[in-house]
């Protein structure tokens, strides 16, 4: 029985000292893509879980990451409400606090207001505009920025200087752990995402459903003038069965990719460090007429992964 408390202890505990934690989310990945894929750092985190999202869609869903919830088991024979205060405990062991239970985050219900009051410092870093940091998702953030590609987290997370067009080069800085202070970064990365396209590649020769980010293509120009942004737009021609295939095989890459970027930032993080690693919803690729996600109500779009735990 020691040796059991004690593998525990080494699971969750970091001394006294707080969890560093990464929250990082893998937008529109399937369940079953993630499965396909080979995984070998996000492995060393934990078994993924099929799980199932509280939305269809990026926003609502990232509302309810942000309210300190995770996607759902959808357990049979309980209350709801006994769900809600077990999720919320379970911060006890993701932060290396004791005694964390639903009580401690009301009124506000935000995880980065507790987190702060924790003495947490909150970043986050988000790739799809409907998350811009004009949302109010930002609230109770110390930085939270919109990246500036949707399909790259290698440059969130590692830096690097950003070619853009018209525009003097974007520099940006390598996520580092502080030592002087727990920190809780929240992380949106878009490779996942339709078009699926890994850092590099072209968006040009590929169909399109509503612009390369869903809703709008370019942030600047709908915020700008809404109208404009969205006139003129055709009815988009739906995919064959080569192409659904081709873009679940390229989500496949994409997590596959990610993985390997995970991984290093897993070798540079302190021992104190706890990772949790999602999907936001899932998407279709065909499966009884629809492609996508938000507005469906299907299986595939709420099946998502899901695994959690302290870096090894």
């Amino acid at each position: 029985m020691a040796g059991i408390i004690n593998g525990v202890k080494r699971l969750f505990g970091g001394g006294d000292r707080p969890n560093n934690v990464f929250f990082i989310v893998f937008d529109s990945c399937r369940w079953d893509a993630y499965q396909a894929a080979r995984t070998p750092n996000l492995d060393r985190l934990g078994r993924a879980e099929r799980r199932y999202s509280y939305a269809s869609w990026t926003s609502p869903s990232h509302f309810t990451f942000l309210m300190g919830m995770v996607p759902h088991q959808s357990p049979r024979g309980v209350f709801a409400s006994d769900v809600y205060r077990d999720e919320f405990s379970l911060w006890s062991q993701r932060l290396n606090l004791k005694d964390v239970e639903f009580g401690q985050f009301v009124p506000k219900l935000s995880l980065p207001w507790f987190l702060k009051s924790q003495g947490y410092r909150t970043e986050g870093v988000v790739s799809l505009p409907v998350l811009n940091p004009m949302t109010s998702l930002s609230q109770h953030f110390d930085r939270y920025e919109l990246a500036p590609s949707h399909n790259d987290l290698s440059i969130i997370l590692d830096g690097g200087t950003v070619a853009r067009e018209g525009k003097v080069p974007l520099s940006i800085g390598r996520i580092e752990a502080r030592t002087d202070q727990p920190t809780f970064w929240f992380i949106n990365t878009g490779e996942t995402h339709y078009p699926y396209l890994l850092p590099g590649e072209s968006a040009q020769d590929l169909p399109h459903i509503s612009g390369v980010h869903g809703v709008f293509k370019s942030l600047d120009e709908f915020l700008k003038n809404p109208a404009e942004a969205m006139e003129g737009r055709k009815k988009d021609e739906f995919f064959t069965p080569q192409q659904f295939r081709a873009f679940y095989d390229k989500q496949v890459a994409c997590v596959e990719h990610l993985d390997g970027v995970v991984g290093r930032l897993m070798e540079r993080c302190p021992a104190n460090t706890y990772f949790m690693v999602m999907s936001d919803h899932g998407e279709l690729f065909g499966e009884d007429g629809y492609f996508g996600h938000g507005p469906i109500f299907h299986e595939k779009v709420f099946e998502v992964f899901y695994l959690e735990g302290r870096l090894p």
